[in-house]
């Protein structure tokens, strides 16, 4: 009877492990296929917008990867000036910086041709401002001056290139200042990202706790999740709910034929559920409207905002 008993509870044990078994795999193919179906929707949606060239990377929680076009490149205009920053808190904590320090303005960097907020308020002369206006006025509301400003800091975009590739980022090229660009449009294509690069920056920013690391980077982060640009993009699907985002947005001039040069936004959502993802769209050469290319980046967060969502912590 005992050796009946204990041969009975083996075979208990093995059938135990290959259910076991079975529910993992089953529950691993429909993870896999949940998120396949997510990247369908946005491969359709994509074609179905002929008229731009778009890119789009997910990353969900650090691991699964969603991408259309997310390998190419595309010009980040002021999506840069995230990196940039990040470049900034760099050279803060290699020259005892703090993000009270103030900083010198001389009156010719606050030029007039460009959009400046700070400027608009403080006029052409010269001022001293605390680093951490000067790093919200560039990132919170995409100041291009405050940009350059930050450039002329750090020894200019060769130092934030330069910090992209030793973090392992090569597809991020950091080219040209914000003047430049403005005097010839086409450097807007040398400040240039790949999708999932960029969504890989965030992903290690927001998700791995990056911007904890000093109160340079934690400020980076804060202001981020309060950008004030870019509300019609991909926060659009996110304001009647209680997800948050940190995000930084990109927005070009027309070209010769009439077309947007770029309008992008990337950055990290944080899911109510505690989940996240880290998302960059891309879209470059749009021969629609801005509302109308805004409005494709606020549909794309919405496809993924609402798959995501459907995947709640196991």
């Amino acid at each position: 009877m005992k050796n009946i008993l204990v041969f009975l509870s083996g075979v208990v044990s093995i059938i135990m492990i290959l259910v076991s078994t079975a529910c993992s795999g089953r529950r691993y193919a429909e993870h896999e296929r949940h998120y396949s179906e997510i990247e369908a929707q946005l491969n359709d949606y994509v074609e179905s917008k002929a008229d731009a060239r778009i890119g789009v990377a997910v990353i969900v929680n650090g691991e699964d990867t969603i991408t259309v076009n997310g390998n190419s490149s595309f010009p980040m205009l002021s999506v840069y000036k995230f990196p940039q920053a990040l470049a900034v808190a760099d050279y803060c904590l290699r020259n005892g910086v703090t993000i009270s320090d103030t900083v010198t303005v001389n009156a010719d960097e606050l030029k007039e041709n460009t959009w400046s907020p700070m400027r608009d308020k403080y006029g052409v002369r010269n001022i001293r401002l605390p680093l951490s206006e000067i790093l919200e006025y560039s990132l919170s509301q995409s100041d291009n001056n405050a940009c350059d400003i930050l450039f002329r800091l750090i020894g200019g975009p060769v130092v934030a290139d330069s910090l992209m590739k030793a973090l392992g980022y090569p597809d991020i090229a950091i080219v040209s200042t914000e003047d430049d660009m403005h005097r010839d449009t086409g450097l807007c294509y040398q400040n240039s990202a790949t999708p999932i690069a960029m969504a890989a920056l965030f992903d290690k920013f927001y998700r791995q706790d990056m911007w904890h690391n000093s109160p340079v980077y934690e400020s980076v982060g804060s202001i981020m999740m309060m950008c004030r640009t870019g509300n019609s993009r991909l926060p659009a699907p996110l304001m009647p709910t209680n997800a948050r985002i940190g995000h930084k947005t990109g927005t070009g001039d027309t070209d010769a034929q009439g077309r947007i040069i770029a309008v992008n936004d990337a950055g990290y959502v944080f899911l109510p559920n505690r989940d996240g993802y880290a998302i960059a769209v891309f879209i470059s050469d749009s021969a629609y409207g801005m509302a109308e290319t805004e409005q494709i980046i606020a549909d794309i967060s919405e496809i993924v905002f609402k798959g995501c969502g459907k995947k709640q912590r196991k």
